[in-house]
C-alpha cells in the first residue's frame, strides 16, 4: 500500500493532518492500491509562498549549475528505476515490462531533453541595438494527469527547473504514487528548499485553486478538453499564462501506395498501446475504399492477438484501463457504436474472457464507420479503433481534419516525400511518417481544441521563460 498523505513543501515532508484521505485503486485487481490525501486552499497558500520565496534566489542561477541539477536528478532518478515503474503499474494497470521500459524510461528521456535544450539555448543575446534575454517566468503550477503519469509530470518539472522556474505540483488523485517518489528523487539530488513543492488533491480543490492564484504566473496543464477550458477560466482573472496539452481524435492516413499489411498492422498495436489510453492515439484509421475489407481484416487479427491481462505477466500485451468509471464510460461508447450502425470487426462489449476481475476491455475494431458517428469523434480513452473508408486523398484529409482536436496524426505511404506532402495539409501539432515514433528533442502539443503552446524539447524550455529587451548598446 503505497502512503500519499504526506506533501512536500518547502524541501520538507508535511504530514496532513486534517482533510479528506481517499484510496486509489488498483484497476487490475480492483483492490486499494494506496492512500492519498486531498489538499486544501491552506496546503495551496504554503505551497506558492514558498515557491515564490525560492524563485528570488533560484530564478538567478545561471545555465551551468542548474545543468548540474538536472545531471543530478538523472542519476538519483536511475537508482529509483524499479521503484517508480512498480508504483505505475499498481496505481494505473501499465504492464510491467512497459512500466520499466517506456513509462520510467520516458521519464528520464525528458530530463534529458530538458537539460540538452537548456545548453543550447542562449539566454542573452546582443542584437542591433538592443540585448534579448530569457528570463524564467517565476512561479508555475503543474497539473499533470494518469495515464502516462512520470513523463507527464516531468516533461513539466524538468522544463521548468531548466529554466530557473519554481513550481508547485498536482499529480493525479487517481495515480499520485510516482509522483511522490518523485519528490525524493528531487530532495536527494539537491533541488534547493521550495523550488518543487507537491500538493495532492483534485481539480475542484487544489487545481482550482493553484490556477486562481495571483502569485501563479503560469499554469501548464495536461487533461481533458473539458478541464482545460475550466483552467482557463479559472486563470482568467490573474492573466497569467496557461499553457495546455489537451484531448486528441488523432487520424491514421493509409495511402493507396503504402504496405497495406504493415501501415494497419502498426497503426493498430499503436492504437491499442497503453490500453488506448494516449491522446495521441491513432484512434481513426482512414484506408482506400477498394482495399477496405482487407484493411479491417489486418486490423481485427492485430485485435485478436492482443492480450490483455495481469500486469505482472510477462506475456501480458495490455492492462486494465485506470477505474471502474473509465470502463463504464468506454463500455458505452461501444454499445453507442452499435446503435450508430457501426460494425464490430473485433472485440465489443464487456470482459475479455477469464477476466472478470479487474477494468479490463476488449481490444475493439470497429467498420462501416461514418466521421459523424460518437465513436469517430469523441475522445474514448480507451483501446477502440475506427477504420474509415476514404475514395480520393482529399477527401482522407477533409476527414482527418474534420475534428475538433489537432494533435497528432498519422501518415502512410510508399515514400516520405509522398507523406509529406499529406502531412503538410493535416491541422495537427505532430505527424508521425510511415510508423515514425514520438521524439522527446520534438515540439509535442496540438491545434485547435488539442491546446496551446508546446512541449518537450526546446520548446518546451521556451515555455517556461519570459523575454527582455534591454535598449542600448
Amino acid at each position: 500500500m503505497y502512503d500519499c498523505t504526506r506533501f512536500y513543501i518547502d524541501g520538507e515532508w508535511m504530514p496532513v493532518k486534517s482533510g479528506p484521505v481517499h484510496e486509489f485503486i488498483n484497476p487490475a485487481t480492483e483492490r486499494p492500491a494506496g492512500r492519498v490525501a486531498y489538499g486544501s486552499g491552506e496546503h495551496v497558500e504554503r505551497a506558492v509562498a514558498a515557491a515564490r520565496a525560492a524563485f528570488e534566489d533560484y530564478g538567478q542561477w545561471r545555465t551551468a549549475p542548474r545543468i548540474e541539477l538536472l545531471e543530478s536528478i538523472m542519476a538519483v532518478y536511475k537508482t529509483r528505476w524499479n521503484d517508480i515503474a512498480m508504483a505505475i503499474t499498481a496505481e494505473m494497470g501499465a504492464p510491467a515490462r512497459m512500466s520499466r521500459k517506456e513509462q520510467t524510461g520516458s521519464g528520464l528521456s525528458q530530463i534529458k531533453a530538458a537539460r540538452n535544450a537548456l545548453a543550447e539555448i542562449s539566454l542573452e543575446e546582443i542584437k542591433d541595438g538592443y540585448t534579448e534575454l530569457r528570463e524564467p517566468i517565476g512561479v508555475c503550477a503543474l497539473i499533470t494527469p494518469w495515464n502516462w503519469p512520470i513523463n507527464q509530470v516531468l516533461c513539466k518539472v524538468a522544463p521548468a527547473l531548466a529554466a530557473g522556474c519554481t513550481m508547485v505540483l498536482k499529480p493525479s488523485e487517481i495515480a499520485p504514487a510516482d509522483a511522490d517518489i518523485l519528490a525524493e528523487i528531487l530532495d536527494e539530488a539537491g533541488v534547493p528548499a521550495g523550488v518543487f513543492n507537491l500538493v495532492h488533491g483534485d481539480g475542484a480543490g487544489v487545481g482550482a485553486a493553484l490556477c486562481a492564484h495571483p502569485d501563479i504566473d503560469l499554469v501548464s496543464f495536461t487533461g481533458s478538453t473539458r478541464a482545460g477550458v475550466q483552467v482557463a477560466k479559472a486563470a482568467a482573472d490573474t492573466v497569467k499564462r496557461v499553457a495546455q496539452e489537451l484531448g486528441g481524435k488523432s487520424p491514421n492516413i493509409i495511402l493507396d501506395s503504402a504496405p497495406l499489411e504493415e501501415a494497419v498492422a502498426d497503426g493498430a498495436r499503436l492504437m491499442f498501446h497503453n490500453t488506448g489510453q494516449s491522446c495521441n492515439a491513432p484512434s481513426r484509421m482512414l484506408v482506400p475504399k477498394d482495399r477496405y475489407e482487407e484493411a479491417v481484416a489486418v486490423a481485427a487479427t492485430v485485435a485478436e492477438a492482443t492480450r490483455p491481462g495481469d500486469p505482472a505477466d510477462p506475456d501480458t500485451d495490455i492492462g486494465p484501463v485506470v477505474s471502474e468509471r473509465q470502463y463504464r464510460r468506454i463500455q458505452g461508447f461501444i454499445r453507442k457504436g452499435l446503435e450508430e450502425g457501426a460494425n464490430v470487426a473485433a472485440g465489443g462489449p464487456g470482459k475479455p474472457p477469464g477476466l472478470e476481475t479487474g477494468y479490463f476491455v476488449r481490444p475493439t475494431v470497429f467498420s462501416e464507420v461514418h466521421n459523424d458517428m460518437a465513436v469517430a469523434r469523441e475522445e474514448i480513452f480507451g483501446p477502440v479503433l475506427c477504420v474509415i473508408p476514404y475514395r480520393e486523398v482529399a477527401e482522407a484529409i477533409a476527414i482527418a481534419n474534420d475534428t475538433e482536436y489537432g494533435l497528432s496524426a498519422y501518415v502512410w505511404a510508399g515514400s516520405r516525400d509522398e507523406a509529406l506532402v499529406v502531412a503538410r495539409q493535416l491541422r495537427a501539432g505532430n505527424v508521425h511518417l510511415n510508423g515514425a515514433p514520438s521524439d522527446a528533442a520534438a515540439p509535442f502539443g496540438g491545434y485547435k481544441q488539442s491546446g496551446n503552446g508546446r512541449e518537450w524539447g526546446m520548446h518546451g524550455l521556451e515555455e517556461f521563460m519570459e523575454i527582455k529587451a534591454v535598449m542600448g548598446t
